[in-house]
């Protein structure tokens, strides 16, 4: 049994604390457990002491990096990279240990599927899957959030039941199998790291402070009603496909595709508008079709707003004023054109950012104009 002084000595406890008993039940339900104290001092270092069984059982395994699982699977690093950025998860350095030895199955899989299929589809199916299990975890997790941890705390439970409750919501996961249950777990871990950053200001359980935004295409429906159905469906495709590696590389993630608009969500107002300035730069580049009359380069023009704040999370989903407003502001912005909230210029000064001034202007659904700015890189 590892002595309490040791435990204090570590800084894992603290005897005059108010959660001291509770506290001491849970470092000696870990140690049952069969946890070190080296692994305990290094889970409480990351803030994942309560979850440290949970996360064990969610992704069990000695962690690899990109080089090692590449030399483990066969498949290139770049490869690698792509695949990860496919199925919406965020980039991490090549260094970083955040691979298993379950992920050499899970990448040579891939690249079964990908020879079984035509290379856009098997990119298409990949954003797809990604898309929804990234869903389905954030649900996953608001729900445990909401039915589970809320509760907990109302009834002043302590380290120890949560402990306990997110192990067993974790051994849940167990029951899925194959290549959804696996795929499943990398985005729920993901998902948690999310929630609680997100959830870090905000103090709540069913919201979190995030910057959200939305692109769309203008002279999409014109334009749609002069191609082929193979020509949309191309178009629409790379649309997608910029849309994912946008919100990728800046740890965001694309929530809903409707159409020619992309709603996204970001950990911060700057991540919010690199996506967004990087969509409306790379969409500029959007193949030009020509029209059924004289031959003119037809063309779409993608456009977004940008705002920050406090979000009701729901399903996967997101909702509130703040969504109204990023909406409204896509709406009113001319081609090629970010426009953000007050709000988001405020947070995202000294991220190497102009903004504009873009005059006050009534949006839809609020009573009183607001200040709004174009967002732009030196």
């Amino acid at each position: 049994m590892i002595d309490q002084a040791e435990f204090e000595r570590c800084g894992l406890f603290d005897p005059n604390a108010a959660n001291a008993a509770d506290r001491l039940a849970l470092l000696r339900w870990l140690e049952e457990r069969g946890v070190s104290l080296g692994d305990m001092v290094d889970a409480h270092a990351r803030g994942r002491l309560v979850g440290l069984l949970g996360d064990r059982v969610l992704r069990p395994g000695a962690r690899l990096d990109a080089e090692a699982l590449a030399a483990e699977s066969g498949v290139a690093v770049e490869r690698i990279e792509q695949l990860r950025r496919m199925v919406g998860l965020g980039s991490v350095p090549r260094s970083a240990r955040v691979y298993t030895a379950s992920d050499v199955q899970l990448v040579q899989g891939f690249e079964a599927g990908a020879v079984l299929y035509t290379g856009r589809m098997a990119d298409q199916l990949l954003r797809t899957v990604g898309s929804g299990f990234a869903r389905i975890a954030e649900a996953a997790v608001s729900i445990f959030l909401v039915d589970i941890e809320e509760p907990l705390v109302h009834r002043r439970g302590g380290a120890l039941d949560l402990a306990k409750a997110t192990l067993t919501a974790c051994e849940l996961v167990d029951q899925m199998v194959g290549f959804m249950d696996h795929l499943f777990r990398i985005h729920l871990e993901d998902a948690v790291r999310r929630s609680e950053r997100a959830r870090s200001a905000t103090r709540t359980f069913n919201s979190g402070r995030l910057a959200i935004g939305f692109i769309d295409l203008v002279g999409f429906t014109p334009l749609a009603q002069e191609l082929s159905l193979r020509e949309l469906a191309a178009l629409t495709d790379a649309f997608e496909t910029l849309a994912f590696d946008a919100a990728s590389e800046h740890d965001g993630r694309v929530v809903k595709l409707i159409g020619d608009e992309v709603m996204f969500v970001a950990p911060s107002a700057a991540a919010g508008c690199e996506i967004a300035l990087t969509l409306v730069e790379r969409g500029r580049h959007l193949e030009p079709t020509p029209t059924a009359t004289a031959g003119e380069r037809q063309t779409v023009a993608p456009r977004g707003g940008v705002a920050v704040g406090e979000l009701l999370t729901r399903g996967g989903d997101y909702y509130g004023p703040v969504v109204n407003l990023a909406a409204r502001m896509a709406d009113l912005a001319v081609p090629h054109e970010v426009l953000v909230s007050d709000g988001v210029r405020e947070e995202a000064m000294g991220a190497r950012l102009i903004f504009s001034p873009a005059g006050r202007r009534l949006l839809k659904g609020f009573a009183e104009p607001l200040h709004l700015f174009s967002a732009a890189r030196p």
